[in-house]
């Protein structure tokens, strides 16, 4: 039983009666073996599985604590569990009842949203007041939804009196923007738990215990979510020292007030770390016992030996910082997998990875962009997308957009168009039209609202005749439209050619060789290879067109392997936007956000560009609310993976932008400087 393994603090926490309870687990203590031990005690006392609810931060940690379980109990029986994240879990609820839903990544929607905002034209509201870009309200709306239960509104000026004169032209293009959304079945991660909250009672969910990993991470809609399902246990399992997620609305007040919310509520700690050699335990205590303690805590060690203390590297200049670390990982005897350089800001990343590179020393990035957020990546799963579901405009928007001469408003009203010829159905608009007229609905103007459109006026078809296209592309009534080029009119022909190929009931690796080996796709590759192989000079680098297409086929492989796994297309495409984020590509030393690195654990870490400024990061601590509290939470993130080897690292000196640096607070903190005539390891002695 994984009850057995436990030490005597695990074993009360998971041993624990029926109620609120709140695990604190510090860094390196065991939380996943305590709630895996939660769940066995839970099913040892005939609660039976579909009873038992596993909320976690990803899909990747719910699948190794219900593997773990598989050690002890039938997997039929297991499987019963409802356990994953908080979106993957309210989409299958939904899923029973909405099979046509489409989830949406924030970078699709973030589009539809800007293409909104701007046909809004703020300069004939005649105001002072500077209004937000499009991009920024998107953010500010999605914080939002995540951060509050008032009315936008009401949040908005809270934080922005200055801007209540634009007040109704912001919500006037959020409500768009949710009519748009419903329009087409668009759902975003929020509107999941937003719907899920309000239809709950409907689907007559209950559990008679819900347990919720990570717990200091939730925002405020996953508490209110929490709450609306009314659990007659729960059990809650996070540390408020790890709580680094304030940018995107998590709320530490869910985990700080917890006992006063639930007054009948027990409070277990986990001290014990079995992680790291007591040094490095040492250090994070030194520095995070400078924040408020909320609950009473201190680590201890659990792991024999005495370990090395970690190590202080202060260097001249800020380049020589990533190639003197690049030659002292090249030069351990680390498997580079078990070494990790971890990082507040991705702009950090660039040099370490140029420098390891430079040695041939491979490497992976994660915590900045997705795999699944490559321009030859998401176009493939566009075009499965919009095959599956004719009306997932967003789709086609990212298609239509590879169209020289075709942005986002006119890939829109095309769209629109398609759906006018096919009566309703945009993919018979393009393949079979039965409507050839070429009305567009008129739009509303409101000068008070900045809005403003005019209708086309429309060109004979006979303008492409020289073209020489075949038939069908010839008399379609697309080409009437006067903004169509020669360039848009290929790309469509191409589209057509290769929808007329596919089927969507066929299984998704089958679909993607066909997309893979399309005349559009090849299309797209050289496109983006001759933009990857630019010089400085403008002019293609032959070698580097060759590099870049290379690059690109290896990743739509990669995506072809992941697709052999799915027979259903639907599927695929959701278990990739929802599990997307989860996966790295290549190996090789882990580059690493702070935020990307949260819990994980590797033998050799460095932490580096410890400056003030950087780490703490000054700058996104007064653009995201955030504090020199949350900043002290980041750092002890970092520190407390390190299993045996710590390294902190800092520069004087920036070559490029001809800047000096100051360490960061937290070295002074951690004790590893005392001032700053301190001794520290020259650049000659770091080399020898």
């Amino acid at each position: 039983m994984p009850l057995s393994s436990l030490n005597e603090e695990q074993y009360a926490a998971a041993t624990a009666p029926a109620g609120h309870n709140l695990v604190i687990a510090s860094a390196g203590t065991g939380k996943t073996s305590t709630i895996v031990g939660r769940i066995a005690h839970l099913l040892r006392s005939d609660v039976a599985p579909e009873n038992i609810l596993l909320l976690t931060f990803t899909n990747k940690a719910a699948g190794e604590m219900i593997a773990r379980l598989g050690n002890y109990f039938p997997n039929n029986y297991i499987s019963r569990i409802e356990a994953g994240t908080f979106h993957a879990v309210s989409y299958r609820w939904l899923r029973k009842n909405r099979p046509d839903l489409t989830l949406k990544q924030p970078g699709e929607l973030k589009t539809l949203f800007r293409g909104i905002y701007e046909r809004r034209n703020f300069s004939r509201m005649n105001v002072e007041t500077e209004p937000f870009a499009a991009n920024y309200l998107y953010d500010l709306y999605n914080l939002y939804q995540n951060a509050s239960l008032d009315s936008f509104d009401e949040w908005l000026l809270q934080k922005y009196p200055e801007q209540e004169i634009l007040i109704d032209a912001y919500i006037d293009i959020c409500q768009e923007y949710e009519a748009t959304k419903d329009e087409f079945g668009f759902m975003s991660f929020n509107d999941l738990l937003l719907n899920t909250k309000k239809y709950i009672d409907d689907m007559d969910i209950s559990f008679r215990e819900i347990l919720v990993d990570e717990y200091q991470d939730t925002n405020t809609l996953q508490g209110s979510l929490i709450d609306t399902m009314k659990s007659q246990s729960l059990f809650c399992v996070g540390d408020y020292d790890q709580s680094i997620y304030a940018f995107n609305g998590a709320n530490i007040e869910n985990i700080n007030t917890f006992t006063k919310r639930y007054p009948d509520a027990k409070v277990y700690t986990l001290k014990i770390n079995y992680r790291s050699y007591y040094p490095i335990l040492s250090l994070a205590n030194r520095v995070i016992e400078r924040n408020p303690r909320i609950y009473p805590k201190r680590l201890e060690v659990g792991r024999k030996g005495e370990g090395e203390a970690p190590r202080l590297l202060q260097y001249k200049e800020l380049f020589e910082q990533y190639q003197s670390i690049a030659h002292r990982i090249k030069e351990s005897y680390r498997d580079y997998e078990d070494v990790a350089v971890i990082f507040r800001n991705n702009a950090s990343a660039d040099g370490i990875e140029a420098s390891l590179r430079e040695l041939g020393v491979p490497c992976r990035r994660k915590g900045g962009t997705s795999f699944f957020e490559s321009k030859e990546v998401k176009f493939l799963l566009d075009v499965m997308a919009f095959l599956i579901n004719p009306k997932d405009m967003m789709a086609f928007i990212h298609i239509y957009e590879y169209a020289n001469g075709v942005g986002v408003a006119l890939a829109q009203e095309i769209f629109k168009l398609f759906v006018h010829f096919g009566d309703g159905n945009a993919m018979r608009g393009i393949l079979n039209p039965v409507v050839y007229d070429l009305p567009l609905p008129k739009r509303i103007t409101s000068y008070q609202l900045g809005l403003f459109d005019d209708d086309p006026d429309f060109a004979p078809s006979g303008r492409f005749d020289a073209m020489g296209l075949e038939k069908r592309i010839s008399e379609h009534p697309l080409l009437k439209h006067p903004k169509m080029t020669q360039d848009a009119v290929r790309f469509f022909a191409d589209t057509v050619a290769l929808y007329s190929s596919l089927d969507k009931d066929r299984r998704p690796s089958y679909l993607l060789r066909q997309i893979i080996s399309s005349k559009l796709y090849s299309r797209i590759v050289d496109m983006l290879s001759k933009q990857r192989a630019k010089n400085r000079s403008g002019e293609i680098d032959d070698d580097k067109k060759e590099l870049a297409k290379e690059r690109i086929l290896r990743k739509a492989r990669l995506l072809l392997d992941l697709s052999m796994n799915y027979t259903e297309t639907d599927r695929f495409l959701n278990a990739m936007i929802l599990g997307g984020g989860e996966l790295s590509e290549g190996s090789g030393v882990n580059l690493l956000t702070v935020h990307a690195s949260k819990g994980l654990e590797f033998a050799d870490v460095y932490v580096i560009d410890l400056m003030d400024g950087r780490f703490p990061n000054r700058k996104l601590m007064s653009r995201n609310g955030g504090d020199i509290e949350e900043e002290r939470r980041l750092f002890y993130v970092a520190v407390t993976r390190a299993k045996d080897r710590l390294y902190l690292s800092y520069a004087k000196y920036d070559r490029v932008k001809k800047s000096d640096f100051k360490p960061s607070p937290f070295l002074y903190e951690a004790n590893l400087l005392k001032s700053e005539a301190c001794d520290i390891i020259s650049q000659n002695e770091e080399k020898g």
